[in-house]
């Protein structure tokens, strides 16, 4: 796995990576990840994942976050963990 870019925002870190045949776009929060998988087939250059990673995309991610340590914490509190 080949390292692109790091890419700045201040909602979450995200880095580009290059991995067999596909473009891995992984967002970090936390102790939260989020990876998605685009195939190299489907973009014309690296640009274009840069692109994808629009306000609106990164907005939805930043709300999934917080879904997802909603979801957590409620796995927690119904253990009692």
């Amino acid at each position: 796995m080949r390292q692109l870019a790091i890419i700045p925002h201040p909602e979450a870190k995200i880095t580009l990576f290059s991995w067999n045949g596909k473009y891995l776009i992984k967002l970090e929060k936390g102790s939260l990840e989020q990876t998605y998988k685009v195939s190299e087939l489907d973009l014309t250059s690296e640009a274009d994942v840069h692109l994808l990673l629009d306000e609106e995309f990164i907005g939805s991610a930043v709300q999934r976050f917080r879904l997802m340590q909603q979801d957590l914490q409620a796995a927690f509190d119904r253990h009692g963990i």
